[in-house]
């Protein structure tokens, strides 16, 4: 039995890199599909990378689920978001009645919506809301701290996050869940994001800040200056992980890279989502850089600073419509564009299968 204090420690050690192996097996049964060189472009490196993590050249994207990690933040208090803090708890709700963004998408790709109170303000009673079976309880506090004031959490609190989005994650691997896709919900989320965005990337202010649920140029001057003063107050290190989620981060984003570990450890391709989900997936590339091997972008986000986030993980986005909702809904679309690059791995024959000559044969 592992100690409390060792978990996660003993998490990241289990962590191992895809065997390349398999992923240059893969492609060489798409050099032998009955197609011109690599014809339904991206499709392939997709159908390849899902074929290295899952270790076959059969690859499955079957049950599917989308983790929606919620959160309040202190760091509101500042004016930096168009909307009050009492939506975070009733888009929950929301969720839980299937009525939102990500309801809509996940009934069309066919994926389970599970939600996650990590650390929102109110207290959700499940057994008389709507829905509540759909919602699993790991709250780590009331909202978090202004951080423009002294740390978002303590150091203890960001390693109870990571692990409560670790385990809610290996429960749905353990039960047959293929492929996970994270989502987010939080009133003022965009600004700590932005903030760990940042300071990792180490990407300027003014490019990575953007205007999240709509603030007014007022509102954006002053959340820009709300994480300079943050940053500059609580001099996180960017090479610790578990000090910058501890510093400027959110319980929903440590939720958010306790997912993406999980997917890491047990071997299964997880989706992140938009801005948000990124910057969980950043909190978790520094605790285990192995961890990008697993992850897929599901999407692009119209906040300034997700490319950059992306060009740091090294992750092509597999969609870009200008999307800025989170939720997980680009992770949960983009799900079904990998679907189809599974089923044309699997599906397609080869040109000796096919009787067709190569492009050799004269």
């Amino acid at each position: 039995m592992l100690k409390e204090n060792d978990r996660l420690k003993d998490i990241l050690e289990g962590i191992k890199p895809v065997d390349q192996r398999w992923i240059e097996k893969a492609r060489g049964r798409t050099a032998q599909l009955v197609m011109p060189s690599r014809a339904l472009g991206r499709l392939h490196d997709i159908s390849e990378r899902l074929c290295g993590i899952q270790q076959t050249l059969k690859p499955s994207i079957g049950r599917k689920a989308i983790l929606v990690m919620a959160g309040d933040h202190g760091i509101v208090d500042e004016g930096v978001s168009a909307y009050p803090q009492e939506v975070t708890g009733a888009m929950v709700q929301t969720f839980l009645a299937g009525g939102a963004g990500i309801n809509a998408i996940c009934r069309h790709v066919d994926a389970d919506v599970w939600v996650v109170d990590m650390g929102i303000i109110p207290e959700l009673d499940t057994i008389h809301i709507k829905g509540g079976e759909s919602l699993l309880i790991n709250k780590i506090g009331n909202g978090t701290a202004n951080f423009a004031r002294g740390p978002a959490m303590s150091r203890e609190m960001a390693k109870k996050a990571i692990i409560a989005g670790f385990h809610q994650a290996s429960v749905l691997f353990q039960n047959g869940i293929e492929i996970l896709g994270t989502g987010d919900m939080g009133i003022g989320n965009t600004t700590p994001s932005a903030a760990i965005g940042a300071l990792i990337t180490g990407a300027d202010l003014d490019a990575m800040v953007g205007r999240g649920t709509g603030v007014d140029d007022e509102g954006l001057v002053r959340k820009r200056d709300a994480i300079r003063r943050g940053i500059e107050l609580n001099q996180p290190n960017r090479d610790d992980g578990m000090d910058v989620l501890s510093k400027i981060g959110g319980f929903e984003i440590g939720g958010i890279a306790g997912c993406i570990l999980a997917g890491a450890f047990h071997g299964c391709p997880v989706v992140i989502d938009g801005f948000i989900s990124t910057a969980g997936a950043l909190i978790a590339y520094i605790l285990s850089p192995k961890a990008a091997d697993y992850m897929f972008a599901g999407h692009c986000s119209a906040e300034p600073g997700h490319r950059t986030m992306l060009n740091y993980l090294n992750l092509e986005p597999i969609l870009d419509l200008g999307m800025r909702l989170g939720e997980g809904t680009g992770g949960a679309l983009a799900m079904s564009i990998m679907e189809g690059a599974a089923q044309v791995f699997k599906e397609v024959l080869t040109f000796a299968e096919a009787g067709v000559a190569g492009k050799e044969s004269k």
